[in-house]
């Protein structure tokens, strides 16, 4: 196929077996297991990606999937217009967070990847991503679209188990989305991005079961920075936090565990804690499901929808239950 021989002349491998794996290629080449995976955004904001993994290898953080370079120097090969990279295989078992001695090795080694990201000037012809000093703004846009969905629906003639469950409980999540506007407002959101834009750190920001692996020596690694760009870091903790809570109940023993094993290698400022509540209140996958729902972002079936929103309406008074021990345990008003 003219694609794999492009790979191979570009990468200057011999590709011996080639599987799909998982929204990726899983390569044995003569010169190793490789990765490959097709990207969806340009060579700039592939540079960003590359010359953050390459700062944090050189910051002694080594276990990230490596990107290779082509003949010419550049990391990704490029096939009829499409960009594709290729990068180390890591071989090993997603990180299992319903147990939470893995969940501390993650949150640990979350924190020894914020650590190694400091100071990272990205590559000159590079695309700089960012979304440090907008996420009150983010926050608001997001809670005025409940109402703008609410409108949607209301014009539907045939309304389906999603409409109706999304009409029922859309006024819960605008209001607990203005309470975390309200929190974030009145934190030092500001002086925390700042901080994070001296530093010049960035966040993984997919930090979830999947993209940490660990190996056979139970190391942990992290893969896939697709996502990743100058952030606060409590937006990485939170959104792992939310990650594994969602699975255990909410349970406040795992939350309180993160934290622990966060601060024993890069301690928390007292102004994180506010910050990071207003993240853990945001009801951001309950606005997201509906994004993509009523935007046809995705095309999941109607019943795979139907049962995440339900889902998590179903996990309302967990929730609320855990925000409010959260609140205790930290001292937050």
């Amino acid at each position: 196929m003219m694609r794999e021989f492009e790979i191979e002349r570009q990468f200057n491998v011999k590709i011996e077996v080639l599987k799909a794996n998982k929204g990726v290629y899983y390569l044995k080449t003569n010169k190793g297991e490789r990765c490959l995976k097709k990207i969806n955004y340009g060579p700039q904001k592939l540079l960003f990606v590359y010359g953050a993994k390459e700062h944090l290898i050189n910051n002694g953080f080594k276990g990230v999937d490596k990107y290779f370079l082509n003949i010419d120097g550049e990391p990704y090969a490029l096939v009829n217009e499409d960009l594709y990279t290729l990068s180390e295989w890591i071989d090993g078992r997603e990180c299992d967070f319903h147990n939470i001695e893995e969940v501390k090795l993650a949150a640990r080694t979350l924190a020894r990847l914020h650590e190694a990201s400091k100071g990272y000037d990205p590559p000159e012809n590079s695309k700089l991503k960012s979304d440090l000093g907008r996420w009150t703004h983010l926050m608001n846009k997001r809670i005025k679209s409940f109402d703008k969905m609410r409108d949607m629906v209301r014009k539907k003639n045939n309304k389906n188990n999603f409409d109706l469950l999304y009409l029922k409980s859309m006024e819960f999540y605008k209001e607990i989305g203005k309470k975390a506007l309200k929190t974030l407002e009145e934190s030092e959101y500001m002086k925390l991005c700042e901080i994070a834009e001296n530093e010049k750190s960035f966040c993984h920001h997919d930090f979830t079961y999947h993209n940490i692996i660990l190996d056979g020596n139970n190391d942990c690694n992290v893969i896939d920075f697709d996502y990743c760009k100058r952030e606060v870091r409590t937006f990485d903790i939170s959104n792992f936090m939310i990650k594994v809570l969602k699975r255990v109940d909410w349970d406040i023993n795992f939350a309180k565990a993160i934290i622990e094993s966060y601060n024993d290698v890069s301690p928390f400022l007292d102004s994180e804690y506010k910050v990071l509540y207003a993240y853990l209140q945001f009801p951001q996958r309950y606005w997201r499901l509906a994004n993509r729902y009523y935007y046809n972002e995705v095309n999941w079936g109607q019943n795979t929808f139907g049962n995440k929103i339900e889902s998590i309406i179903n996990e309302q008074e967990s929730m609320l239950k855990f925000l409010e021990e959260f609140k205790n345990v930290y001292n937050l008003e």
